[in-house]
């Protein structure tokens, strides 16, 4: 069944295509989780960046980022933006994460996501994972390809700003972007957080829920 209990996940898989895309895309989401559920089982595939600086950055963010949590991180090292020619070496490392953990949540890049990298990654994590709940995070960028999203997780004051801070100290390699700054990612939570009520959020697509309305 692909459900979210109100109880909350024991167990969750999250994925990017490059290293800081899931701290991007839902870093708050994972400081929520892993400080309210101290333990909780967190399995992290990671395309490419392997090997180099990026691997290093990546390994103390999401350390930070996953505070408490049984983490277990996995940086592969496909090239930067060649997803779709090493398709099969993708594919592999996506259903050996699956055969791996029975996860109650999955973190991944959204479907319709306008960089290669991350739409492959997205449509090979809903054929591997096709049973459970997927939420499809949002990364903004150039392309503009920000879409209305379905589903929220509001994010305490507090969290949005240690989520901000984290991404400017653990990702030195970035700071030369143009869009990567405090103002940028602070300001599409504030949009988002406008959108359920809140003062922060981080959104999410959904591509199948199936619902317990009865309890």
């Amino acid at each position: 069944m692909i459900r979210l209990t109100a109880a909350g996940p024991d167990r969750i898989v999250a994925v990017g295509a490059h290293c800081d895309d899931l701290a991007i895309g839902a870093g708050g989401t994972l400081l929520t989780l892993c400080r309210t559920r101290p333990g909780i089982r967190v399995d992290v595939l990671v395309l490419s960046g392997g090997g180099t600086e990026r691997e290093d950055e990546e390994r103390a963010a999401l350390a930070a980022f996953c505070p408490g949590a049984d983490l277990h991180l996995t940086v592969l090292k496909l090239p930067d933006g060649r997803l779709p020619a090493h398709w099969e070496e993708a594919k592999a490392a996506v259903e050996e994460l699956r055969a791996g953990t029975a996860p109650q949540l999955v973190l991944a890049p959204r479907t319709d996501d306008a960089h290669q990298d991350h739409r492959g990654l997205a449509r090979l994590m809903t054929t591997a994972f096709r049973d459970h709940l997927v939420l499809g995070y949002e990364i903004a960028k150039w392309d503009g390809d920000l879409g209305r999203p379905v589903a929220y997780q509001p994010l305490p004051e507090d969290i949005a700003h240690d989520k901000a801070r984290l991404l400017e100290e653990h990702y030195p390699s970035q700071h030369h972007r143009s869009w990567y700054d405090r103002e940028a990612f602070l300001g599409l939570a504030r949009i988002r957080g406008i959108e359920c009520h809140e003062r922060y959020a981080e959104a999410f697509a959904v591509t199948k829920l199936t619902l317990n309305l009865g309890g």
